[in-house]
């Protein structure tokens, strides 16, 4: 059955676009506005992978140490990790953002400090044989792209950090019992044996949540960020072709998770994790 469906499911696609084009046709759609506003939707779609990107990164690093602290299955150690995905899984990612993007701001000390205007970054670069003068501004978080991948790498963290540690209790305790027969400490084993294994072991589940954020990234529209989503309600506003602009939003948003998946496809078979899962 799914060999079938791997055969299969190509041709659904196909036949499910042509239908939907035809259904276009007979439907009056205005296809030559949703050829105008392809370079807009094209920039919005580069912002939300910039955002997706930066928050999966981050929050795969963020995640990594609170995964760890959680499987050590000390009290004390996982405490804190516990209390902090608890809050980021039991709250939603809008009233994640509009506390920080809208709740900050009520507070005068956060207002006029640099966590909310940003810095300013004067400093020299100096290599020995040149030297150069480094003047840049760090935003804070009154810039809404800031406060949107700062919201998402702390939720997805949440996320990921419970993946590691479901990931790490998966490893075979046999491999474990190996390495401390080798004698290994407890940090040579989970830098050379453990994490690797989980790494592998983690991976389909972390691609879901890439996917999961790829899709929840539409909610930083709310703070006028101008994603694909919030650029998709741009166009609207101005030609009220709401049907057209929000079917081409669509078909963006499906070709993006249409690459992710087949790239996170391959990783998984050039890391042999279904080998591994005894699949």
């Amino acid at each position: 059955m799914i060999r079938i469906l791997k055969v299969v499911w190509p041709w659904l696609l196909f036949f499910g676009l042509i239908g939907a084009i035809l259904y276009g046709v007979t439907a009056d759609v205005r296809w030559d506005a949703v050829y105008k506003s392809l370079p807009r939707l094209l920039e919005g779609a580069l912002l939300t992978l910039e955002l997706v990107g930066i928050s999966v990164v981050a929050g795969l690093i963020l995640a990594l140490p609170l995964g760890i602290a959680r499987a050590s299955g000390n009290l004390w150690i996982g405490a804190l990790p516990y209390v902090y995905i608890f809050f980021f899984r039991g709250t939603p990612l809008l009233v994640q953002l509009f506390l920080i993007y809208y709740g900050l701001s009520q507070f005068d000390a956060v207002r006029e400090s640099a966590i909310w205007t940003g810095t300013q970054v004067q400093t020299t670069l100096d290599l020995g044989f040149h030297s150069w003068a480094l003047d840049f501004k760090i935003p804070g978080l009154r810039d809404p792209f800031v406060c949107a991948v700062v919201t998402m790498t702390l939720h997805t963290a949440a996320y990921i950090a419970e993946i590691i540690r479901g990931a790490i209790r998966a490893v075979p305790q046999g491999e474990i019992e190996a390495a401390r027969a080798l004698g290994m400490s407890y940090a040579q084993s989970m830098r050379h044996i453990i994490l690797p294994r989980a790494a592998r072991i983690g991976l389909p589940a972390y691609s879901n949540e890439v996917i999961l954020m790829l899709k929840a990234s539409a909610l930083a529209s709310t703070i006028t960020l101008m994603e694909l989503t919030g650029m998709a309600q741009t166009i609207i506003a101005r030609n009220y072709l709401s049907t057209e602009i929000y079917f081409a939003a669509g078909l963006f948003y499906l070709l993006i998770s249409f690459v992710l998946v087949q790239a996170f496809r391959l990783l998984e078979r050039w890391l042999r994790v279904d080998a591994l899962q005894g699949r």
